[in-house]
């Protein structure tokens, strides 16, 4: 932790949530001196107070060690560039569309990269009278599955969510464009382009 860039980011961070030093020591517990040293590079916070300091100032503990937040530039949450990170210990499914620090059950995260899928990896995408059907012979056991698909297109992101014990199959409404994006769990995020007459 480097206290001085930690010390900015506190006091930066507490300015726009609008709370004095005072206001917030005494929502930690701690003197209005503490918050002071912390601030000006002195010292910093004892470990046991990161959660709630986080909490309080609207961040994560991972951006308080660290003493800088990742302002997102350039992309303007294109859906276009959506990420999807997937927990490995609980499955959970979350998507951004800018860079993001994202954690789930103690993890920091990675965006899975997108790999465009081969002929023979593609999911099957018909189309039955106004609506979508998707469907894969991929293996659908409790080790190895299609955990989620998902349709994206230049303003939305709809997300179906998959299990062992099911047979992949999704039913959509009709769409001309967009992508098709789908994560197995042992091999990964893939996408194909959808394109309709």
């Amino acid at each position: 932790m480097d206290m001085n860039r930690t010390g900015a980011l506190i006091r930066q961070l507490r300015t726009e949530a609008l709370l004095t030093q005072k206001e917030l020591a005494e929502k930690l517990c701690v003197s209005d001196k503490a918050v002071s040293k912390w601030e000006c590079g002195n010292g910093s916070p004892d470990i046991s107070l990161l959660p709630e300091l986080a909490d309080i100032l609207g961040t994560d503990v991972q951006t308080l060690l660290t003493g800088q937040t990742d302002k997102n530039k350039g992309d303007n949450g294109n859906m276009k560039k959506i990420r999807f990170y997937v927990c490995k210990s609980c499955g959970n499914i979350i998507t951004a569309t800018s860079e993001a620090s994202v954690t789930c059950c103690g993890n920091r995260l990675a965006a899975l990269e997108p790999q465009k899928a081969d002929e023979e990896e593609m999911l099957r995408v018909e189309d039955i009278g106004g609506e979508l059907f998707i469907s894969s012979d991929h293996e659908m056991k409790k080790d190895h599955y299609i955990s989620f698909a998902a349709y994206v297109s230049d303003s939305s992101a709809t997300v179906y969510k998959q299990y062992p014990e099911w047979d992949m199959q999704i039913r959509m409404p009709l769409v001309r464009t967009g992508r098709l994006v789908w994560y197995c769990t042992k091999h990964g995020l893939f996408y194909q382009n959808i394109r309709r007459r």
